[in-house]
């Protein structure tokens, strides 16, 4: 018997959903400039795949940890459209690791690292609901699928542009 995939399509003619449609290359192909003249030759079609929602890989990613790394990956890797998304969570390198990683505009999982003895991990494992606080009042936030559990705080985010600005 044949496995489910491991994402699904998401309902792009809903009315209010966006995707990021236009804007990539409309405005650019009609630019004068000689240093943009390849444009003129290109395809109106990129390499943009929207209305993918890959929230089942990432669950089952996060249901493998403790497990060896290569076994996971080529369970994913046959249930996917393309591997690029399980690297979205999976750092094979030091320098890739994150603790949480944002996959929408208020969804959050945790990073994934392969230790040194090829088994999958959480980058930090103390992380979870509570210790994120959310960036807004209307959106439900959720870390690993679960709503954050601390309320939104408009000074506490107010603090946080504030900085940034600095």
């Amino acid at each position: 018997m044949k496995k489910p995939l491991l994402y699904r399509k998401v309902n792009t003619t809903a009315h209010g959903v966006h995707h990021r449609f236009g804007g990539d290359y409309r405005d650019e192909r009609h630019d004068k400039n000689l240093e943009h003249a390849t444009r003129m030759r290109q395809g109106m079609h990129g390499e943009k795949r929207r209305g993918l929602d890959y929230t089942p890989l990432f669950r089952f990613l996060l249901s493998r940890v403790g497990r060896e790394w290569k076994a996971t990956y080529t369970e994913a890797a046959a249930r996917v459209d393309r591997d690029a998304p399980i690297f979205w969570l999976v750092a094979l390198r030091l320098a890739d690791e994150r603790a949480y990683v944002r996959t929408g505009e208020a969804s959050y999982f945790s990073g994934l690292k392969v230790d040194a003895q090829g088994v999958l991990q959480r980058v930090d494992p103390q992380l979870g609901p509570g210790s994120l606080a959310p960036q807004c009042k209307c959106c439900t936030h959720t870390f690993n699928a679960i709503r954050f559990t601390q309320a939104f705080d408009q000074h506490a985010v107010l603090d946080i542009s504030a900085t940034r600005r600095a």
